[in-house]
């Protein structure tokens, strides 16, 4: 797992309440998953791979081929508690993509080299 003090006060804030068994407030868990949406496409920079993490946000990142139409030929996929969890180190990326809790498709959708951050 990373430092915790590398992380905003909103993704801190939306892990001590998943922790402690609370939904985070709304705009406190959409806050921590477009800040880290933001830092894996600072990671990872680049439009080969859209990763979405309904309803809060998507992003494409990770250097390739660019996608400019249509449904992308390579999408990852997971609700927002996935998401800190895989970014933050909680869970991982094989084990949340096995268990279900990530979707992946497209032969460039892998983004254990980026994670945790």
């Amino acid at each position: 797992m990373s430092s915790p003090r590398a992380y905003s006060d909103s993704v801190l804030a939306a892990l001590t309440a998943l922790d402690e068994g609370r939904t985070p407030e709304r705009p406190v868990l959409r806050e921590a998953v477009r800040s880290l949406l933001a830092a894996l496409t600072e990671r990872a920079p680049g439009r080969s791979v859209e990763v979405r993490v309904p309803p809060y946000g998507a992003v494409q990142c990770v250097t390739g081929p660019r996608h400019t139409r249509g449904t992308p030929p390579n999408v990852v996929e997971m609700d927002p508690a996935a998401w800190l969890a895989v970014a933050t180190g909680r869970l991982g990326w094989a084990e949340a993509v096995t268990e279900g809790h990530v979707r992946v498709s497209g032969n460039r959708a892998d983004l254990s080299a980026y994670l945790p951050i």
